[in-house]
């Protein structure tokens, strides 16, 4: 029987829930945010340990980026990856698509004989869903946006793709890359067994040398000057009484606005 060998690409990105934003100038506040597994890549991560768990695979997780970035492997284990590779390199941090989807399809192509590459739709901080499908062309292989379900029978991988439109069937042979939508599934929430576990399995530590790149060949080409938080201004229009002429003039301003 053949072991599928399945990679779950993921990023390591700040909490969303730990923002704040200045008021004064609307720029964020990170000094409390704690790091996190970006949420789409944890439905990627889960959705690579279901095709081991029902077709029998070894799941690979795999990102990259600055030193602190490593500790994030111990939760992808724990999620029930296998074996954990890290390309460290600090001038990652921030790194645009481009950079990102060639320094993971060297890693996979350095893993080796990989069936299958998920990530998620997009990154839960910047949300460019670039890599992906760049991570596809830098291999050759074929790729999927946005599954919302896939089915595997023997080297054919089924998937509904969601669109804004309707739902898509698509069908295609291995290997081939996959972006996963949020309502794939529901991630495991890792046991403390689990987390001590992860501590056992083996994880690779890559330089941009291992995977023969020069570091002068991952300068960005995006270069992000400043982040602003987004601030509900409300109107604050009062209007009192309850007569005609009173609601009159409240669906004139929900016109006015667009609201109706």
């Amino acid at each position: 029987m053949i072991t599928l060998r399945v990679v779950a690409c993921y990023k390591y990105v700040l909490d969303e829930q730990d923002l704040r934003v200045n008021p004064g100038d609307r720029s964020l506040s990170t000094d409390r945010a704690a790091w996190k597994i970006s949420d789409f890549d944890r439905n990627a991560i889960e959705e690579a340990v279901r095709i081991k768990e029902k077709h029998g695979a070894v799941v690979f997780a795999l990102t990259a980026g600055p030193a602190g970035a490593k500790a994030s492997l111990k939760d992808a284990l724990a999620r029930g990856s296998d074996e954990g590779f890290f390309i460290q390199e600090e001038s990652l941090a921030g790194a645009d698509p481009a950079v990102t989807a060639k320094i993971l399809a060297r890693a996979i192509k350095k893993i080796g004989s990989c069936d299958l590459v998920l990530c998620g739709e997009g990154a839960s901080d910047d949300y460019a869903q670039q890599v992906g499908p760049r991570v596809a062309v830098h291999l050759g292989w074929p790729a999927v946006t946005y599954a919302g379900k896939i089915l595997l029978e023997g080297g054919v991988l089924k998937a509904e793709r969601k669109l804004d439109d309707g739902t898509e069937l698509v069908e295609l042979e291995l290997p081939a890359v996959v972006t996963v939508t949020g309502d794939i599934n529901v991630p495991r929430i890792p046991s403390i067994k689990q987390l001590i576990g992860a501590g056992k399995k083996p994880v690779q530590t890559l330089t941009l040398a291992d995977l023969g790149i020069e570091p002068g060949r991952v300068a960005s080409s995006l270069r992000s000057e400043s982040v602003k938080g987004a601030v509900v201004e409300r109107k604050r229009h009062i209007f009192k009484g309850d007569t005609v002429e009173a609601v009159s003039q409240l669906v004139t301003a929900l016109v006015k606005e667009g609201a109706i």
